[in-house]
């Protein structure tokens, strides 16, 4: 059986669960965090299910950009975004948060989505744009979410 590839990374932050779920929530502020997002634009001001996103993104001197749904946005506990590139599905980006005694524990979530008849086309662009091979995407990921929570974390406890 074949199963797409999934990685996921947590850290704690010393902060509510409903703090850091508004600071992630609101994903104009990717950019701050992530070292790959370099912004955002959306005509909506909240970002609920069905709310629609554009991602731009950067690795090096390759700039490009992604279309973005968000198909979970529950207070405090999951918010997750499909992204596709060109219509064709890519992946499912999410956050979970669980409260803790001492602040909340966030998981980042990915899901490879790149399945199906468009899937080599799908992952030639990822290469293209990134400069990653699709099996060497799961890892890059790791050590993205890695940073993106690091500043998520700090930028949160410092609010």
């Amino acid at each position: 059986m074949n199963h797409a590839p999934r990685v996921e990374e947590k850290i704690l932050v010393m902060a509510s669960a409903e703090s850091v779920y508004r600071a992630v929530s609101n994903v104009r502020r990717m950019g701050e965090w992530s070292p790959e997002c370099v912004g955002v634009w959306s005509r909506s001001r909240r970002f609920e299910a069905g709310t629609r996103f554009i991602g731009w993104n950067r690795r090096r001197l390759w700039l490009w950009f992604t279309s973005c749904t968000v198909v979970r946005a529950e207070d405090a506990r999951d918010f997750a975004f499909t992204v596709s590139t060109f219509g064709m599905p890519v992946a499912l980006w999410g956050y979970r948060f669980e409260h803790q005694d001492d602040g909340c524990l966030v998981t980042e979530y990915w899901e490879d989505l790149r399945s199906g008849r468009s899937a080599p086309v799908a992952k030639l662009l990822g290469l293209v744009f990134t400069g990653t091979p699709p099996e060497g995407r799961p890892a890059a990921n790791r050590k993205g979410m890695r940073t993106t929570l690091t500043r998520l974390k700090a930028a949160v406890e410092r609010a």
